[in-house]
């Protein structure tokens, strides 16, 4: 792994994620510093209550250019609020804290949930998850796959190309 002289891992404008509570193993997601809080391309969003709890229950694309991989998540609603997009826009968003892995480092963080369907990469990493690292804005995936990243994309690259069946 990459770490600068301070001992702070070196990380690329885009790196290869993992959300393991929301079972994605692999998601491309660009580093975003001028963004506060993560966000997640989600949608279907609705928030279900189970046993008095308030959660949100939200689907994903996870892989670019590919709307046949969804994947179902839940998760406990964190907060609401109000978030500016790069254009200016507004709108409410829902809150959820889940666990990031990066590398060989796991760390809870906030995301928002919004539709980023015309957008190019499905996760925004933003400056409160990003503390541990120093970024090199001219460098891209610094942080390798790891094998279930490897296997998880592989096996989606074959259901696509209809060589595996859904089942399988």
């Amino acid at each position: 792994m990459n770490e600068n002289k301070n001992g702070s891992t070196i990380i690329g404008f885009r790196e290869w994620i993992s959300l393991p509570e929301l079972n994605i193993p692999a998601l491309k997601a660009k580093v975003d510093t001028g963004a506060k809080t993560s966000s997640l391309h989600a949608f279907d969003i609705k928030v279900v209550t189970k046993n008095g709890i308030r959660y949100v229950k939200f689907k994903v694309h996870p892989i670019q250019k590919n709307e046949g991989i969804v994947v179902v998540c839940l998760a406990p609603l964190a907060d609401q609020r109000i978030v500016s997009d790069s254009g200016g826009h507004k709108e409410r968003r829902y809150v959820i804290q889940t666990q990031i892995q990066m590398g060989g480092l796991k760390k809870t963080i906030q995301l928002t949930l919004t539709n980023r369907q015309s957008m190019k990469y499905r996760m925004l990493i933003g400056r409160e998850a990003l503390k541990q690292f120093y970024i090199d804005p001219s460098q891209s995936y610094l942080l390798k796959k790891n094998a279930k990243q490897k296997n998880y994309l592989r096996e989606v690259k074959l259901k696509s190309k209809g060589t595996l069946k859904k089942d399988e």
